[in-house]
């Protein structure tokens, strides 16, 4: 009776075994990662569905094999499992497979109770797309490092002068262009916003022409009264008017005659003036006030103005034949807020300048100078070198902090960081941003929870709640 239960109790035993082995293959069966399993001899005996998956090898083809051979018949590149064997402990290796899949593999050895190795048992996790993406994001760095290198070549190229500072690609291209038309006699037009530059940029286009060694001489059409200034362009003869000089004088265009003349604020000029000037483009001659002689001059012109010369030709404030004749070659040149990247190195360059000229040792602080790039700079280039200028000579200390710059800088900027679009989104929105905003700003100007938090008013441990809210995980400094 004793040995029949016993009988029973194995059979029911082996039959719970067998229910678990089942278990055991549904479980590998529907594991996402392949598995791959030998005996201690390298032999296949077990492939899952996921393991065909990744590879795009069918398990007929491997079972039963030795894995030296499917490494010898070329169907993996090498095999996990024969150094698992070698080394007794667990490897792992990137292995690549005749289907041109590739997968990370880890074998694991499994032991029997007289350490000898009766398993191993090998997980593959597909990196194929993992692979396929690390190689377009090389692509892509090299792609973005060539596109650096013929930007800063260009940049070496084109800069051969401290003059202009630029490293933004809106400005290069200009530059570049410029550099290009300068070797021809052409007229050019530049065009821009008050202080972006226009004056450098001609200069720029006469050291590059074949006139550079010849005269080159500027006037601001808007600064000589309209009483003055067609004696100063074209001279005048002995007696011309009361108050002349007795010898009579010579024009700016006869003393630029084989140089160039850049004619700053063009669109300044009144009407019988751009009559003048378009006899000079058309017959490349003048006469003198007070004279009926032409006398030709040989002159390159440069014109530059802030106005928008198409809508004073439409309101006939400007004539359109010479607005055409200034119109040869337009160059506009952009406003700091839209080539950004120039912004940094012009502060560097004017503090240099400044530095030097009174043997000071002034600098930003990364938070004054994030607060200039962030600025719109309405006066572009000349607002950015005053304003460099004043709080170097204001400043007390040789570190520059935000606190030292115009107010009406850090308000327009204060007010940029917080104002929303014209956007309606959800008022929780909105004051989880302006929130995000302030705890970002205040932890950058203080550099700790507590000071932060006492600017804000609030306590540290709410500062940090809000600031771990917005996402921002960076170690804290008490």
């Amino acid at each position: 009776m004793n040995a029949l239960a016993e009988c029973q109790k194995e059979l029911e035993s082996l039959r719970a075994s067998h229910s678990i082995w089942n278990n055991m293959d549904e479980v590998i069966e529907s594991s996402y990662d392949g598995i791959y399993i030998t005996d201690g001899n390298a032999n296949t005996l077990r492939i899952n569905k996921a393991y065909e998956r990744i590879t795009g090898l069918k398990r007929e083809e491997m079972l039963g094999k030795n894995m030296k051979d499917l490494v010898d018949e070329g169907y993996i590149s090498k095999s996990v499992t024969l150094m698992v064997l070698g080394s007794r402990s667990v490897n792992t290796i990137q292995q690549n497979f005749k289907t041109g899949k590739k997968a990370l593999v880890t074998g694991t050895p499994i032991f029997n109770a007289d350490g000898k190795i009766t398993m191993v048992v090998t997980n593959v996790r597909d990196i194929t797309e993992l692979y396929e993406l690390k190689e377009a994001l090389e692509a892509k760095e090299r792609l973005a490092q060539k596109y650096y290198m013929e930007i800063e070549q260009m940049r070496l190229q084109l800069l051969d002068s401290e003059d202009i500072i630029a490293e933004d690609i809106k400005m290069l291209r200009v530059i570049q262009i410029a550099r290009r038309v300068a070797l021809m006699d052409t007229t050019v037009l530049l065009l821009g916003e008050t202080g972006v530059g226009k004056e450098e940029l001609a200069k720029l286009i006469f050291r590059n022409s074949g006139r550079k060694n010849r005269q080159y001489i500027k006037i601001n059409c808007g600064a000589i009264p309209e009483n003055l200034i067609e004696a100063e362009l074209y001279g005048y003869e002995k007696g011309a008017f009361t108050g002349a000089n007795k010898e009579g004088k010579i024009g700016l265009f006869e003393v630029a005659d084989g140089g160039t003349l850049f004619l700053d604020e063009v669109g300044e000029l009144s009407p019988p003036l751009q009559v003048k000037l378009l006899r000079v483009l058309q017959e490349h001659e003048i006469v003198r006030i007070g004279g009926v002689n032409p006398i030709k001059v040989d002159v390159r012109i440069i014109a530059a103005t802030n106005r928008n010369l198409e809508e004073m030709v439409k309101n006939k404030s400007f004539r359109e034949d010479l607005y055409y004749r200034l119109n040869v070659v337009p160059l506009t040149v952009p406003p700091l807020r839209e080539r950004q990247q120039d912004i940094i190195p012009l502060i560097r360059y004017f503090l240099s300048q400044i530095n030097s000229k009174y043997h000071l040792k002034k600098s930003f602080s990364a938070d004054t100078m994030k607060c200039l790039y962030e600025y719109e700079w309405p006066g572009n280039v000349r607002e950015l070198k005053n304003i460099v200028e004043r709080v170097v000579v204001m400043s007390g200390e040789d570190k520059i902090v935000r606190e030292d710059l115009p107010k009406q800088i850090v308000c327009s900027v204060d007010e940029k960081c917080i104002t929303l679009s014209d956007e309606i989104i959800p008022l929780r929105v909105a004051v989880g941003k302006v929130e995000d905003q302030l705890i970002k700003r205040a932890f950058e100007r203080y550099g700790n929870v507590r000071d932060a938090a006492k600017a804000l008013e609030i306590d540290a441990a709410t500062f940090v709640r809000k600031r771990q809210k917005h996402g921002r995980q960076d170690v804290l400094q008490e």
